[in-house]
């Protein structure tokens, strides 16, 4: 049978006899259900091609995302042809050579459209790559498309791009969360077997956390942001989005490290990530910042961020309560001045083609005032310091993500709902790293996310605790309902 037809059942009927003989039993037979890391494994063993996986995902993405909408452009085309020369030119090693993702729409990719879910950018053609989008192709990555998010990655429900709102595959009625919303509900559906999304304010931990998947944000300075449309230049990160830990590990491994054309990229050497994982948390000393950040939770939420807690406190050196440094932004001086300085050319020309919801928050950050802001990035370079003086007592942070599961899309739409208090953005505040992995879920079935926090550069240690966590519970093998409908 040539290649170009090889078909889904075809495949899924050998995957299956592979399965009885060399897969692990707890490995699926679906090649969409795998890990990116088991995907890497069956590559490396020949047992599946790339453009093989290549076309299931986009078959299965033509069967779902028109109830999702996470892909704002797909380069199916060029997905395949990457995918042929991987399976041509199969190097040794490499763990993401042959392997589908996508890029949230606010990162750069030549010759293929960017974004940001935004009308004054709806025809952009970047002429060169992110620095991100660099690594992943050089370390052999197959791209399959461009990701939706909130408009210019400015909210965080998922709902205020103009190709419209994002929808959770857990619950086609519920938001996904963002604005890396496209990323997670795409590794979440199986479309892809992980992304890379933008957080300067929880845009990747929101959105895991309510699909269920991990999302990490990276300390301050660890990945370059350059090639990135700007959201706040002194808080904005970059970090993968994927199914497990170690995924998230391995795609980390390539996105890390000093970029010279960045001017926030730090010279901070870069840790095998992988080493880490599996390595002995008896060690570690856990702070559960209860004062402030687990007040007005669901009773879901609670319920299950407690039994983590529960969980990890027999396998930990200590738990305690320990609290955190709190930034009060100067009055008239909001950081988010900084969205309006990269959007001022656009967004002063042509106003009305900006969400409604864009339009209100950029009008506000014109009244800024320069001294106040500036006051305020005097109390941020203080949390940053205080917060070292919490992780001389402890070594990781663990509390909830988010503090209540998924709302609706219509409430959303519509401001009817509100948000409770952000348990995300003081992590970018303080330039720590920061994961999120599903830790439960509510009583609807929507996914409930646990976050940890470590120290500045302190990436290795963050993995290693999730990754324990992840080994001792089965959150992470849940998958949702329309992948069975």
């Amino acid at each position: 049978m040539p290649r170009d037809r090889f078909t889904r059942r075809t495949l899924l009927a050998g995957a299956t006899t592979l399965a009885a003989t060399a897969m692990p039993a707890e490995q699926s037979p679906d090649p969409l259900a795998w890990t990116l890391n088991q995907a890497a494994a069956e590559l490396a063993k020949r047992t599946i091609s790339s453009e093989e996986l290549t076309r299931l995902c986009l078959e299965r993405i033509a069967r779902l995302d028109h109830q999702l909408n996470a892909f704002i452009t797909l380069d199916a085309d060029s997905a395949l042809a990457q995918a042929r020369e991987c399976d041509r030119q199969r190097p040794a090693g490499g763990l993401l050579y042959g392997i589908p993702l996508a890029l949230k729409d606010n990162i750069d990719t030549a010759g293929v459209r960017t974004t940001a879910a935004a009308q004054v950018f709806k025809d952009r053609i970047p002429a060169e790559d992110a620095e991100v989008t660099r690594r992943l192709k050089t370390a052999g990555a197959v791209f399959l498309g461009k990701l939706n998010l909130d408009e210019m990655a400015f909210a965080g429900t998922g709902t205020t791009g103009c190709f419209g709102p994002v929808h959770n595959p857990w619950n086609l009625d519920r938001i996904t969360g963002g604005s890396s919303a496209g990323s997670a509900a795409a590794v979440s559906a199986g479309l892809c077997f992980g992304s890379v999304g933008s957080d300067d304010g929880g845009s990747v931990r929101i959105p895991g956390a309510h699909c269920g998947v991990v999302g990490f944000k990276t300390s301050y300075g660890r990945v370059s942001t350059r090639g990135v449309v700007p959201s706040a230049y002194s808080m904005d990160t970059i970090g993968p989005i994927a199914r497990s830990v170690e995924d998230a590990a391995v795609l980390l491994q390539v996105l890390a490290g000093h970029d010279p054309l960045d001017a926030i990229t730090r010279r901070e050497p870069v840790p095998n990530y992988t080493q880490f994982l599996g390595a002995s948390i008896a060690p570690l000393r856990v702070g559960l910042p209860r004062q402030y950040f687990f007040e007005q939770l669901h009773a879901d939420v609670s319920a299950a961020v407690e039994e983590a807690i529960r969980l990890l406190r027999g396998q930990v050196r200590d738990v305690r309560e320990v609290t955190l440094p709190r930034l009060h932004s100067a009055e008239n001086g909001d950081y988010d001045v900084e969205l309006y300085h990269y959007q001022k050319p656009y967004f002063d020309q042509s106003p009305e083609l900006y969400h409604p919801w864009s339009q209100r928050h950029l009008n506000q950050m014109k009244k800024v005032d320069t001294v106040a802001y500036i006051e305020t990035l005097k109390r941020v370079r203080e949390c940053r310091r205080d917060i070292q003086r919490v992780f001389e007592s402890v070594d990781v942070l663990v509390l909830p993500t988010m503090r209540e599961p998924a709302p609706l899309i219509s409430e959303t739409v519509a401001e009817t709902h509100r948000r409770p208090p952000s348990n995300t953005s003081a992590f970018n505040h303080f330039g720590t790293p920061a994961l999120t992995l599903p830790c439960g879920f509510s009583k609807e079935g929507l996914p409930i996310g646990l976050q940890i926090v470590g120290a500045p550069f302190q990436e290795a240690t963050v993995l290693k605790l999730a990754h324990a966590y992840q080994q001792s519970t089965e959150w992470h093998r849940k998958t949702p309902d329309i992948l069975r409908a």
